[in-house]
């Protein structure tokens, strides 16, 4: 059994009002606003405005005025770059606001936010120094007569969709980088957890952003999300969420033929050989399947196990996850909250389940923990799970682990490459020709060896197949949000194409 840590009642909490930003100006919206109820406290703790179709549009309006008419993408790029390092400071300095938003609207665990926090702050910094960086590309080797020049431009308004599951951390995987290149944006959070994203915007004021800049709409899908991605006014997209949305998103976006970057689902496999540090990969393991309950694009939901040490692993990972402390995310201690919304709890029971139903063993955990309010779920541990079983192929977004096995190395590419997803894997062993061979021939856009869930600034991420499009992080990340431009200049005179025919005529 996993540890409980009951949440305590918040007797003293009065529900956040917050309004949208739309060029300039912090504004409610027309409809009943949409009240957060916390996962994990069963209590009202935020408001948004119901953000409408009118109201995404004003944004885009404001978004193209500022990029055509406006200083920002005409600021030099140190000018930029020092705009965003204000703003780096300033998150820093809100930091513990900002992880309790996030921690009480999305049920993550507090100490797990505050490393989100500080990572933000880290890639912020990232960007300003790639917006420095930002340059073309000249050709002299072309003829006495020809001088190339490729320059990098900032593609537009670009529209920034962010998910629940890290809503602050994946809009600074995105936003400070399309500032960098000097574009403008428009932001719409998840409806369940936008109150970071909103204080984000109180920031960006005070840091010198110019109006019209960054406008931040709150709202659904389908009524502000729609508009976002359709709106011709507007040149990219950055999406992250869901494979079928991203599908979506990107139907719509093919309307007007805009650029669209996608990072999308998940079903991230842990490839362990009989000769790997299990006292390291034990740790790793249950990490990779709980942190965030879950709820991670990149959670090591599948663990692909030799079979000579299956039996082993799955001990040794069930006794660990007994030790894991589920519940109060305002507690330092807990390291898994609640789950996000009760519809999509009973989503993940379904997985669970079925999974039970087609012949797979529960190890560990498998139902709900009661601790008195809000909705948990045990850490769960599914062994026996053969590769054509639902909870071996699609996205379960929660806590549960699900064990398959192999025999040689062929038959582990095979398990881990036979699904629609590639975003990340891991390998374990001592062996650095079996790491190589894995991290070469799995189609996925991240491979860990002897480590999962790593990350920094400096490399990019992003996956294969239907895990998304394109990359974020890395040095190239600014240049996502450019366009290219050729200048082919010709030097002294041009003889026209029929001057020699005319001169032979003559």
């Amino acid at each position: 059994m996993t540890i409980p840590v009951k949440p305590k009642a918040l007797s003293s909490h009065e529900a956040r009002d917050f309004k949208m930003l739309i060029d300039g100006r912090w504004q409610a919206g027309d409809a009943r606003p949409i009240e957060r109820i916390a996962p994990s406290h069963g209590v009202v703790v935020s408001r948004f405005p119901a953000g409408s179709k009118a109201d995404a549009e004003r944004a885009i309006a404001a978004a193209r005025k500022a990029f055509d008419n406006g200083p920002w993408p005409r600021m030099t790029a140190s000018e930029r770059s020092a705009v965003l390092l204000r703003a780096a400071d300033l998150i820093a300095a809100r930091s513990e606001e900002l992880a309790y938003l996030d921690a009480i609207e999305a049920g993550k665990p507090i100490s797990q936010v505050r490393g989100e926090i500080a990572g933000s702050v880290d890639i912020w910094r990232y960007a300003a120094a790639l917006a420095r960086d930002l340059h073309g590309e000249s050709y002299n080797t072309l003829g006495e007569g020809t001088l190339g020049v490729v320059l990098r431009e900032a593609i537009g308004v670009v529209s920034i969709i962010t998910p629940w599951n890290f809503p602050f951390l994946i809009v600074g995987q995105k936003l400070p980088f399309a500032l960098a290149a000097g574009c403008t944006t428009v932001v719409k959070p998840s409806e369940l957890t936008s109150g970071s994203t909103l204080v984000l915007g109180e920031i960006l004021q005070e840091a010198g952003v110019p109006d019209g800049v960054v406008n931040i709409v709150t709202g659904t899908g389908p009524e502000v999300g729609a508009v976002m991605t359709s709106h011709p006014d507007v040149d990219m997209v950055s999406f992250t969420g869901s494979t079928g949305v991203g599908k979506l998103t990107m139907t719509n976006a093919a309307q007007t033929l805009k650029k669209v970057s996608l990072e999308l689902g998940g079903k991230n496999p842990q490839i362990v050989f009989p000769d790997a540090d299990l006292d390291a990969f034990i740790d790793a393991a249950v990490f990779g399947a709980y942190f965030n309950a879950g709820e991670c694009c990149n959670a090591g939901s599948r663990l692909i196990l030799h079979k000579s040490i299956a039996s082993e692993v799955v001990k040794r990972v069930a006794n660990l996850t007994q030790n894991v402390r589920v519940g109060d995310p305002l507690d330092p201690s807990t390291q898994v909250g609640a789950i996000i919304t009760p519809q999509h709890f009973d989503k993940i029971a379904g997985y669970v389940a079925k999974a039970r139903d087609g012949g797979a063993d529960v190890a560990h955990g498998g139902g709900t923990l009661d601790l008195g309010m809000g909705q948990f779920m045990a850490p769960t541990i599914l062994s026996g799970v053969t590769p054509d079983m639902a909870v071996a192929r699609e996205e379960v977004f929660g806590p549960v682990l699900s064990v398959l096995t192999f025999e040689t190395t062929a038959e582990a590419i095979e398990i881990a490459n036979s699904i629609d997803y590639g975003l990340s894997a891991g390998v374990w062993s001592r062996d650095f020709d079996t790491c190589l061979t894995i991290g070469r021939r799995v189609r996925a856009g991240t491979v860990w060896m002897n480590t999962f869930m790593d990350g920094t600034p400096e490399l990019p991420f992003g996956g294969y197949k239907q895990s998304g499009l394109g990359r974020e992080l890395g040095r190239h990340a600014v240049e996502d949000y450019t366009e290219t431009k050729t200048l082919n200049m010709h030097v002294g005179s041009r003889t026209s194409w029929w001057m020699p025919q005319k001169e032979k005529l003559a």
